[in-house]
């Protein structure tokens, strides 16, 4: 059974991850259990972004969703939060045991295929997106898949 862990206080200079929800997950619609952070900045409450760690090893997840999802609102972009929230999630992905982290973004997302770059994660390819999933039915058609080692 699995079992949300404490991540304990997530912080990188002015960067604060700051636990938001716990998604209990159902497998059967390809979720998994998440933990949703949002990012903001120490001392502030005004969410910045957000990250989920998806803990889980299904198609879904490592071909399609990724186990780390992020965003970044407009006025924050460019100062590699998304990154850096990567980072601060590695040691609670390693609590549950996971080896690999897949991420995936858009081929055009030309932003987030950066971040994982500068995360240390490596392209392995492109896929196309089956029509059965939700990503699909919301128009997306490919997904590349990049593979952080950690």
């Amino acid at each position: 059974m699995f079992r949300f862990l404490n991540p304990g206080r997530l912080v990188d200079g002015e960067l604060e991850l700051v636990l938001a929800f716990k998604y209990p997950g159902d497998e059967s619609h390809g979720y998994v259990p998440t933990y949703r952070f949002s990012m903001t900045l120490v001392g502030q409450y005004q969410e910045i972004g957000n990250i989920e760690l998806r803990v889980g090893n299904i198609e879904h997840i490592v071909m399609y969703a990724g186990h780390i999802g992020y965003r970044v609102h407009a006025p924050y972009r460019g100062h590699r939060y998304a990154a850096r929230s990567c980072r601060l999630l590695i040691p609670l992905a390693r609590q549950h045991n996971l080896h690999t982290l897949w991420i995936t973004c858009n081929p055009d997302n030309y932003a987030s295929r950066r971040t994982c770059e500068i995360v240390g994660a490596q392209l392995v390819e492109v896929v196309d997106l089956p029509p059965s999933t939700e990503m699909y039915r919301d128009g997306e058609r490919q997904k590349c898949r990049y593979r952080l080692n950690i």
